[in-house]
């Protein structure tokens, strides 16, 4: 294993990792609030800076993926459709099958410079997940409460709202609502069956009511779709915890890109595309699980060295004190100082697992759960 491998899967190495994370998360927080004012005075400026200081939150987990872990995510398509990433404003289309499906999005978000300015439309109970939730407010992420009558008038409102964002930015969707399993596949397919729809092996039935609406929303300021269907080598199913002790995986996308022009104005017709587009999707699954690979060029984007330099910035500035802090509490001699110490370490253990638990597919949202009664 090595003195390495055995390092990454100690807790206190993990506990630190953890406390630079919400430590800095926090400051990051606090500034980000502070830049508030400017929006009213010069609303581009804000989002410029607030995407900067989500850069530095995000670019700690995207360090784990790719730095402490080591896994590899390789693009499976063309180098004409790779030439446009970065450079334009897109909605992202991603299989929902993984607790990090999003970290890998993060990495290719990362590797062509539109991590700080990634979007997606969300679950409102993240916005009280503090980091997480309180991050994407300041980035102007758009919730919803996942029943359309109630979210309407706030999605339309949020996606308007970003028609002039000034960085180039990836809006993420995943039109299945919530993560596969099995039990939730049963009753989609279900639903998709009363509905008259193709019959999905690997994903869910898409909701189409999200899709229409960005793409009507952004339309002018979007200019393509990107398909990207997600897996793992050796029918992996990773974890964060797993990247966080360090395992390495090895992620294979297929990254399609569809002008937004080829997408149909009228709502039906365009519900009609992406239901087309997941029996695709759901065809590129099954050639990945009968023959190991997706179609296309393989492309390795490099990592760039921002992400790791950006975690060892904020472990120099937080980790010393607290070591020093550490060494001061335990020369005392004072079993208060030493057990209230041990009990913040204990609370950091256990805001840092509440956390990691967010992505995890077990304790995820029973969306999905029951069978939908209204047709889309």
């Amino acid at each position: 294993m090595g003195i390495w491998g055995f390092l990454k899967t100690q807790f206190v190495v993990h506990l630190l990792i953890g406390f630079v994370f919400v430590v800095s998360g926090l400051i990051i927080n606090f500034l980000q609030l502070c830049t508030l004012p400017l929006w009213g005075y010069n609303k581009q400026l804000y989002r410029r800076i607030n995407c900067r200081m989500s850069y530095s939150l995000w670019s700690q987990l995207v360090m784990l993926l790719e730095w402490w872990s080591g896994t590899q995510c390789t693009l499976y398509s063309d180098h004409e459709t790779v030439s446009h990433f970065g450079k334009e404003h897109v909605i992202i289309i991603l299989n929902h099958n993984f607790e990090i499906d999003f970290l890998c999005g993060w990495t290719m978000c990362e590797r062509f410079g539109v991590l700080g300015s990634s979007k997606v439309l969300a679950k409102k109970e993240l916005l009280m997940v503090p980091l997480i939730g309180w991050t994407w407010y300041f980035l102007e992420i758009v919730f919803c409460k996942r029943k359309w009558e109630e979210d309407r008038d706030t999605v339309i409102q949020g996606l308007q709202n970003l028609r002039d964002y000034p960085e180039y930015m990836w809006f993420l969707l995943y039109c299945e609502g919530t993560r596969f399993t099995e039990t939730k596949h049963k009753i989609s397919m279900e639903v998709a069956d009363k509905k008259g729809l193709a019959q999905l092996k690997h994903h869910l039935l898409p909701r189409t009511k999200g899709f229409t609406t960005a793409v009507q929303c952004l339309r002018g300021t979007v200019t393509a779709v990107y398909d990207v269907t997600l897996n793992f080598r050796g029918n992996k199913n990773p974890s964060l915890l797993g990247i966080l002790y360090g395992k390495k995986y090895e992620a294979d996308m297929c990254v399609r890109r569809f002008p937004l022009e080829e997408i149909p104005v009228d709502e039906r017709e365009a519900a009609a595309w992406l239901h087309k587009l997941y029996q695709e999707k759901d065809a590129l699954q099954e050639q990945y699980i009968q023959e190991g690979t997706f179609p296309g060029t393989q492309i390795i984007p490099s990592r760039r060295p921002w992400t790791l330099l950006n975690f060892l910035f904020w472990a120099t500035l937080l980790l010393s004190p607290l070591i020093s802090f550490a060494i001061g509490i335990f020369a005392s001699g004072s079993p208060l100082l030493i057990l209230s110490f041990m009990g913040f370490m204990w609370i950091a253990s256990f805001a840092v697992r509440r956390l990691i638990g967010v992505t995890e597919i077990e304790r995820g949202s029973s969306y999905g759960n029951s069978a939908v009664k209204k047709t889309e």
